[in-house]
């Protein structure tokens, strides 16, 4: 096996227990002694969680298998306190910084994230040191001295933890120069101190965020006025403070971050890893190794946050996004189309290169650390972000024949956030001291006992009698949604659905039951709801009806009137979780009304389709979800192209689609009681067949990054799609995304591959000390170039 270090020459090296037929991955020494250190956990659990036992839920005694006894709410009700809205992470024009000169603000001890000021001091300050095309590995970690204490001697730790060399260079850095940056650390749980407030591009003087909007007051209590200052971690005012090794976020803060951002706008996002040096400062589960993932842009490889491409404390990661338009090599090359644009700050449209028809909108970005990908997203790795286009604009008043004025606002040119809100729900649970809970023996999938709204425990929410979009985000690890729409009366109130995933759909399609589908994990449903319809005073609920009894999947939908009557007794995850207070509106309603874009009117955005003969040429390939093979501590595989079942390695090529190709994947569930939410990097594609059937209405007019397989009855077990391939090459990844299953382990890498490749692009395998690379295992899935021959 040739090893290849940093300064890309070759060495031997021998890899104890390797095969060349069938490697068996090892971490290095070092990190293997980390993970062991993980082993520590609460003295408070019982001997039934320690062997990844279920307790039952105080609520009729129904099992929610946890592993802790029931969360405890500590006197808060329900719609009791305010829903926080997203605090955007603003993004700033990128100029070199010619006397910066200081670093990421070391902690006082292994065991803690910086000073709350001395970080928020930092990342106020330009970016420095510059961006540049390959990874930083000249310059020092900032902390290694601290660090040795507790690793023992380093050779170097870079202040980049991008692997170095040509291999993780930004591709077509010049083509794309980032013109912006967003820069975020993610830290242990503290106070905001309101210093993104300036930030703001409401400035808190625009809209519903100036004095007298609904928003300006951020939590509903004397002193948010215009600030985020004072907002501590916590579920609710009744909950204690969730403590530093609790919960790991964006900054370290609530309110949940958001990055605004527009086509043709490349930018950099900078983050930094400000965790814990000592990996057992976690509360028992978490780990403080990093790899970001925006799920779904159209990004080249290095900066899609691939499993095994994660960085240490001490360290950021530059992640360049183009903001490209898929399509930009081969359409509209010449920006002649009006509708491929971005909204250039002064009323007009920018134009762009690329297929308009590939506009996406809704977007979210969390933690892929190979193994622990669920703990660190449940512990707050996770964020959203808009995307904003000439059809996407975010100002409804904007009428010049390509905006889709969707409900957002009018007081900016483009990203209004007034009447567009952007929605993470996610069951979570709590220990007896009120610190959120994990239970990594839980294979299945780990399921809470308690609904939360942007990190708020069954908050409230005011809107005007007006049209208000909802980006709505299932940001759970193994739950999924049903969520409905009801009166106070428990009467359904029905809705469009617009966007599915990251994609505006052609059509809209109405729920006249009020009833949404099915929601895996990470898939994203934005629908236009109508409180004009109502009066001020008025009270509407979000009701989830679906339910779940182990984390293998959903149960069943319950009846809605039987959940909203109160007679339904079951899973306590089910019912009411968001409130919302009908308040008067004297503006006028400039949004796009969803009925005129149902099927047989109006289009949103027409699909990109696919001609007959390119699916009858199309290179087809099958992946089977399920437990063939699987161990007791890594249960979940996937087959590829009919071979066996297996496990993540991160060396292992499992696929390798030409760049410029188009394919079509068959994504079948492996067995009886298990539902897959699938999630494909990089590409979305269109839905040909769910079920060997026609897809349902709301996936017939919509491209997808998420596709459900499973037991539902809007879900079935197969799925086919088609997918293009495009302007990108790389490793990117196929998986679950009950995140659960993705780290035990259903996850699989494949590579973009320009035609005629021979060989793959070597694996980086990162440590304390630097990034080495070993060659990919091209030989366990040997049809990875050729795809499945046994389907046509």
């Amino acid at each position: 096996m040739q090893l290849i270090n940093l300064s890309g020459s070759l060495e031997t090296s021998a890899i104890k227990n390797h095969s060349a037929t069938k490697p068996q991955y090892r971490r290095s020494s070092r990190m293997q002694k980390q993970m062991k250190g993980l082993g520590f956990f609460p003295l408070c659990l019982t001997a039934a969680v320690l062997y990844g036992a279920s307790l039952a839920h105080a609520s009729g005694g129904f099992n929610i298998p946890t592993g802790a006894p029931p969360s405890p709410l500590f006197g808060a009700k329900p719609f009791s306190q305010k829903m926080l809205l997203f605090e955007e992470m603003n993004s700033l024009p990128l100029s070199k910084c010619s006397d910066c000169a200081s670093t990421l603000p070391q902690p006082n001890d292994t065991h803690s994230s910086p000073d709350s000021m001395a970080l928020d001091t930092f990342l106020k300050e330009p970016i420095h040191p510059f961006p540049t095309e390959q990874a930083n590995i000249v310059m020092p970690n900032p902390w290694q001295s601290l660090i040795e204490t507790h690793t023992g001697p380093l050779k170097f730790s870079a202040t980049e933890g991008r692997p170095g060399g040509e291999f993780y260079s930004h591709q077509r850095w010049n083509e794309f120069p980032p013109e912006t940056y967003v820069q975020t650390a993610q830290a242990g749980a503290r106070t905001n101190t309101g210093f993104r407030d300036k930030g703001q591009r409401h400035g808190w003087s625009n809209g519903e965020f100036a004095p007298g909007g609904l928003y300006h007051n951020t939590t509903g209590r004397a002193g948010s006025k215009g600030t985020t200052a004072g907002i501590e971690p916590r579920l609710h005012p009744k909950m204690p403070v969730q403590q530093p090794n609790s919960v790991w976020t964006f900054d370290g803060t609530f309110p949940p971050k958001l990055v605004v951002a527009r086509y043709g706008v490349p930018m950099v996002f900078r983050h930094y890893n400000a965790l814990p040096i000592d990996e057992k400062t976690n509360n028992g589960f978490g780990f403080h190794l990093i790899s970001t993932h925006e799920h779904n842009g159209h990004n080249p490889a290095e900066s899609d946050g691939f499993a095994h491409a994660y960085f240490y404390p001490g360290q950021f990661f530059d992640y360049r996004w183009p903001m490209i338009l898929a399509g930009h090599d081969t359409i509209n090359t010449d920006k002649s189309d009006p509708r491929a644009g971005t909204p250039d700050g002064n009323g007009g449209i920018m134009r762009i290169r690329g297929d308009y028809r590939e506009t996406m909108s809704t977007h979210w970005f969390h933690d892929h650390m190979l193994d622990f990908t669920s703990q660190n997203v449940y512990k707050g790795n996770a964020a959203m972000m808009n995307y904003y286009s000439a059809l996407d604009r975010g100002n409804e008043g904007m009428d010049d024949g390509v905006n889709l004025r969707l409900p957002s606002g009018t007081a900016l040119d483009w990203g209004n956030r007034d009447y567009d809100v952007n929605l993470a729900l996610a069951d979570k649970a709590w220990d007896q001291n009120g610190q959120l809970f994990f239970n990594i023996f839980q294979t299945d999938g780990f399921l809470g006992d308690q609904m939360t709204v942007n990190w708020a425990y069954k908050p409230y929410f005011e809107v005007r009698a007006r049209r208000y979009r909802f980006r709505i985000l299932n940001a759970s690890v193994a739950r999924w949604f049903q969520v409905a729409l009801v009166n106070a009366a428990g009467q359904p109130v029905p809705f469009h659905m617009v966007a599915n995933d990251g994609n505006l759909m052609e059509h809209a399609v109405r729920f006249s039951d009020a009833v949404l589908p099915s929601q895996g994990i990470a898939e994203r449903y934005d629908i236009v709801v109508d409180f004009g319809q109502f009066k001020p005073g008025d009270k509407l609920y979000f009701v989830n009806v679906l339910e779940h009894k182990d984390g293998k999947g959903p149960n069943k939908q319950i009846p809605l009137d039987q959940v909203v009557s109160g007679k339904y007794k079951g899973d306590p995850v089910v019912g009411k979780f968001l409130e919302f207070r009908v308040k008067a509106y004297d503006g006028v309603d400039l949004s796009m009304n969803p009925a005129d874009f149902e099927p047989g009117k109006k289009q949103m955005i027409p699909l990109p389709g696919f001609t007959a003969e390119e699916l009858a040429n199309a290179k087809h390939r099958t992946f089977e979800f399920g437990r063939a093979n699987g161990s007791d501590d890594k249960p979940w595989t996937i087959k590829t192209d009919g071979g066996q079942g297996l496990n993540m390695d991160p060396r292992r090529l499992s696929a390798a689609p030409d760049k410029g190709g188009i394919e079509i994947w068959h994504l079948k569930n492996g067995g009886n009681g298990w539902s897959h939410p699938i999630h494909v990097h990089f590409e979305e594609g269109q839905i040909l067949k769910r079920g060997g059937l026609p897809p349902p209405e709301w996936e017939k007019w919509a491209r997808k990054d998420v596709y459900r397989i499973g037991d539902m009855p809007d879900t079935l077990d197969s799925v086919e799609f088609a997918i293009r391939v495009r302007e990108f090459v790389g490793t990117y990844m196929e998986h679950c995304h009950n995140t659960t299953h993705e780290d035990t382990a259903m996850l699989l890498r494949w590579d973009s591959q320009n035609p005629g490749q021979v060989i793959a692009i070597p694996t980086p395998m990162p440590d304390w000390d630097g990034v080495d690379y070993v060659e990919t295992n091209e030989t366990d899935v040997p049809s990875f170039k050729t795809g499945d021959a046994n389907v046509k």
